[in-house]
């Protein structure tokens, strides 16, 4: 089933009032059986509907998930009442301002302070003219996506090894870092988390939201390369960073501190490298590679926490869930992506 867009703000290319482009796409949604929306902006590269649209063929649904490319919250809102809208997959800039608007939060939503999966749970209601109430609930899948980036890539046998007992690095200092944090403390074992960033404020903020919210405990700015390599090599590394070369003094130093705990610590473990358009495969990751360590592409967080969200609106378990054909497309869209100019 091919993704259809819905945009909000500007004008579409050939100076069609943008109103025909949103009733053509509403129109279409009125031919499936549910429909979802992919809520934020800078949509176009987004992998998200195709895989949702991998996952609702195999299942035999008629299903998708839309591009609704806007700032505007009210526009949404009204979107999400209609009576087969199933949920929404939330980016940027809405995670944080979407949580005013939900009924319930999850655990994970509420620790990390973002919703990135919106969902329905209906509860009855007597004074309802279908008898049940719908409830909006919010959960993060973004931390199931780096949990099970490491548990599903490095073997059973070796986590041990690898990373539990170990400490966890995170470079960076936005939304993906605390999702990152979270995933490090909570499932995988990490005895610390060396956060390595090149905004101090970043940082701070970091540990001053994850410390209020319960699991900030054995959180350490890393400042200096001398402080690096003081410290116990790291087993599980995060990278929340662009696939960009260093340039400011700030960049350069965040990126040396990186690079001690890379290719000078004895210990080897595993980096999911986050960073996947225009490409997974990122000097960083590189680096990593060649210093010896596993390199998990950020392809693999997608397509969990992806997995995660489909657990939710389509109640089915993950075992039921076509994980391998999700696994093919989504190669197959990045080998068309290295190929294209």
């Amino acid at each position: 089933m091919a993704t259809m867009t819905v945009t909000k703000t500007g004008s579409v290319p050939n100076g069609t009032h943008l109103q025909t482009t949103e009733q053509s796409a509403l129109s279409r949604i009125d031919r499936l059986d549910r429909h979802g929306y992919l809520f934020g902006q800078k949509l176009a590269a987004s992998m998200s509907p195709l895989l949702h649209d991998v996952v609702y063929q195999k299942l035999g649904l008629n299903w998708a998930q839309v591009r609704l490319d806007s700032t505007d919250m009210d526009f949404f809102l009204k979107l999400r009442q209609h009576p087969r809208f199933y949920g929404a997959s939330v980016t940027m800039p809405h995670k944080v301002s979407i949580l005013a608007h939900l009924d319930e939060l999850t655990p994970e939503c509420r620790a990390v302070g973002a919703c990135n999966t919106m969902f329905i749970r209906d509860e009855p209601d007597a004074s309802s003219p279908t008898g049940l109430r719908r409830i909006y609930c919010g959960t993060n899948t973004d931390v199931v996506g780096v949990r099970e980036s490491f548990l599903q890539n490095v073997p059973t046998s070796e986590h041990e090894t690898v990373f539990r007992g170990r400490p966890g690095l995170v470079i960076g200092g936005g939304g993906a870092a605390r999702s990152a944090v979270y995933a490090l403390r909570k499932w995988l074992g990490a005895t610390s988390i060396y956060l390595v960033n090149r905004d101090k404020a970043e940082v701070d903020a970091v540990i001053a939201e994850c410390t209020e919210r319960g699991y900030g405990s054995g959180l350490v700015h890393v400042e200096t390369v001398e402080q690096a390599r003081r410290l116990e090599g790291p087993g599980a590394v995060v990278a929340c960073v662009p696939d960009l070369p260093p340039v400011s003094e700030a960049e350069k130093l965040a990126r040396a501190v990186t690079e001690v705990f890379l290719t000078e610590k004895e210990h080897k473990g595993a980096l999911l490298e986050m960073c996947y358009n225009p490409t997974p495969f990122t000097l960083l990751g590189k680096l990593a590679e060649d210093a010896g360590w596993q390199v998990i592409l950020g392809t693999e967080a997608l397509i969990w926490q992806g997995i995660e969200q489909d657990r939710y609106w389509t109640g089915r378990s993950t075992e039921e869930l076509p994980v391998r054909e999700v696994k093919e497309e989504i190669s197959r869209q990045l080998a068309l992506r290295a190929k294209s100019p």
